[in-house]
């Protein structure tokens, strides 16, 4: 009886503290446990059978976190990204707190996209990227979002209506990534099957750089081994899931494709505002190769960015490396035998110029 006193109090004053965070965080993991017994029944079922031995596909979550013994081309487990990085003001600064921290960055990307940036801005960020030995993820453009759509606009479209309307925008599409390609960029960002299908095929055509990366968008990212294969099989170069997911089910992802996984190790705000950096030695060991990617949470969305608000462009980008540093001092505590990347591996996508 006094034990459940006890329990009693601790739970009001867990709640008064965190609020419903904890009551949340409990349901969530009695619901995945039921999940998980569910599944083990049904394995000697017809679809669990179909999928493992029809189509090579996990089909059940990997919840015993199998250790994943796929790595980078140069033998490495992960490597740094740092997102939301808009202009040349946000590189500089990116460039300054990566040697401050101790930072070894592999990957910058940016959201807003090609068509918004001057000539001469993209050409800086093209020369600091390769001064750096980074690769420079732009956006592919003329998108949704930044068009007419009224879709695009609401709270159910915002986040599914990324893609490219009509074949006006895929034209328009296309023409960014020729003029950045034109330019040096190696490395772009998609969020649009379609449009996937047609750099792959442009790709194999020679019509398109073939060292062209194509990373694709937590905006479609993959939710299952299914979907992953399918955006591999595509051309995709790298793979950012959603932010959400479990270890186990990030790793039954890992399991079905051999291509990098982006893993927001730190979510923006409308992306479900996660911070999961104790996490990282675990999906380092159960999802590599993978980019640890640090978002950060309690930030306003800059997209698409401007001068207008280029200072706190450059804030949040100082803020994100310097979450890097919290993010690699974990994974350095808890699994230091994990293998970095060193600087400008051969296969990323370093711009030429």
């Amino acid at each position: 009886m006094n034990l459940e006193i006890s329990k009693s109090k601790i739970k009001r004053s867990l709640r008064m503290m965190f609020g419903n965070t904890i009551q949340k965080t409990i349901l969530r993991q009695n619901v995945i446990l039921r999940r998980k017994m569910t599944t083990e029944l049904m394995q000697s079922g017809l679809a669990a059978t179909h999928l493992r031995e029809n189509l090579n596909l996990p089909s059940s979550d990997c919840h015993d976190h199998p250790t994943s013994d796929k790595r980078f081309p140069d033998g490495a487990q992960y490597r740094i990204e740092i997102p939301s990085t808009e202009n040349v003001a946000a590189m500089k600064a990116v460039v300054e707190e990566s040697k401050k921290y101790g930072v070894r960055v592999h990957r910058v990307s940016q959201g807003t996209g090609i068509y918004l940036m001057p000539e001469p801005e993209l050409k800086d960020m093209l020369r600091i990227a390769r001064d750096n030995a980074w690769e420079l993820c732009l956006f592919v453009t003329n998108r949704n979002a930044w068009d007419i759509s009224a879709t695009a606009r609401t709270d159910a479209g915002r986040n599914s209506c990324g893609g490219h309307r009509g074949a006006d925008q895929l034209l328009f599409a296309l023409e960014d990534i020729y003029r950045a390609c034109d330019l040096g960029l190696r490395s772009i960002l998609v969020n649009d099957i379609g449009l996937m299908s047609v750099i792959d095929e442009l790709k194999k055509q020679g019509k398109l750089p073939s060292n062209l990366q194509s990373k694709i968008s937590v905006q479609m990212g993959p939710p299952n081994p299914a979907t992953a294969r399918l955006l591999e099989n595509l051309g995709a170069s790298t793979l950012n899931p959603p932010t959400d997911l479990t270890v186990p089910q990030l790793s039954s992802i890992r399991s079905a494709v051999d291509v990098p996984l982006d893993v927001y190790v730190e979510a923006p705000d409308n992306f479900g505002g996660y911070v999961r950096h104790m996490e990282v030695p675990a999906m380092v060991k159960a999802l590599a190769p993978m980019y640890v990617k640090l978002g950060l949470r309690n930030s306003p969305d800059i997209y698409p960015s401007g001068t207008h608000i280029e200072g706190t462009c450059v804030a949040l980008s100082r803020e994100r490396v310097r979450r890097a540093r919290i993010a690699l001092d974990i994974l350095n505590r808890y699994y230091p035998e994990a293998v970095m990347s060193e600087e400008g591996p051969s296969d990323i996508g370093i711009p030429e110029i």
